[in-house]
């Protein structure tokens, strides 16, 4: 029980006598005595009524660093889609050179195909020439023109390239012998020789290194399509003078 003394309240028979020391009263005992420091710190009172400021936890936000940020631009521009440009089929057409008198005609073949004596187109172009006084049987001017040259490769076949090919071809043979108009028979020829469209048909144009041409419609459309052979005669009316003046 760790009694250290024990002290009957009465005396107990036949017991030993008590010693005298132990019935002296003891000093009370603190237990725990402050040293100097811990006294003279001041305590801190609350006041029933003061309001208690919560505690705030700040949130650590971290800012990326500039070489992050480049790195993260470099990730999203790799994983980007690449946007391809569009790829142009090139054209496809068979043009023939042909002379007759002064005149020189780029005549778009209907077939693909060189003229046949008997070919409808070719009966037909016969008789515009006749109109316009000139020899009904025109020389024909080197090979046809194909496009596109190659069927396979990676040569530049587009619109462009057709454009710079037949002109460089027509004005080579001008070189050879000058005429004084060009005649464009067909959308292909009057597209990459005059560089112009179906709305300069029956038209007089200048075209720099070519000189002046007239955009005429196709053979077979004028087949197709009758009433248009009256345009052609009134804008041949027109010039017809051109090609008919003698040499002096």
């Amino acid at each position: 029980m760790q009694v250290v003394n024990w002290l009957p309240r009465t005396e107990l028979p036949f017991a030993a006598p008590s010693r005298p020391e132990l019935l002296q009263a003891l000093e009370p005992y603190e237990a725990f005595e402050s040293s100097g420091e811990e006294a003279a710190a001041p305590v801190a009172v609350i006041k029933p009524d003061a309001p208690v400021r919560p505690v705030v936890e700040r949130a650590k936000v971290e800012v990326p660093r500039p070489a992050s940020v480049t790195k993260a631009a470099k990730v999203v521009e790799t994983a980007a889609p690449v946007a391809k440009a569009p790829v142009v089929p090139p054209p496809r057409f068979a043009l023939q050179l042909l002379r007759a008198g002064r005149c020189l005609l780029l005549v778009e073949l209907p077939t693909g195909e060189r003229f046949q004596t008997r070919d409808p187109a070719y009966m037909l172009l016969k008789d515009m020439l006749r109109a316009a006084g000139l020899p009904d049987s025109p020389q024909i001017v080197g090979d046809p023109v194909r496009w596109p040259l190659l069927v396979r490769g990676n040569m530049d076949q587009g619109p462009e390239a057709a454009r710079d090919f037949v002109q460089g071809f027509v004005s080579a043979r001008l070189e050879d012998e000058p005429c004084v108009c060009l005649w464009l028979i067909g959308l292909p020829a009057v597209r990459f020789a005059g560089e112009a469209n179906a709305e300069a048909w029956y038209r007089e144009l200048q075209v720099e290194g070519l000189g002046s041409v007239w955009a005429l419609p196709g053979l077979e459309l004028l087949m197709e399509e009758p009433q248009r052979k009256a345009d052609v005669w009134q804008a041949m009316r027109r010039l017809m003078a051109r090609w008919k003046t003698t040499d002096e």
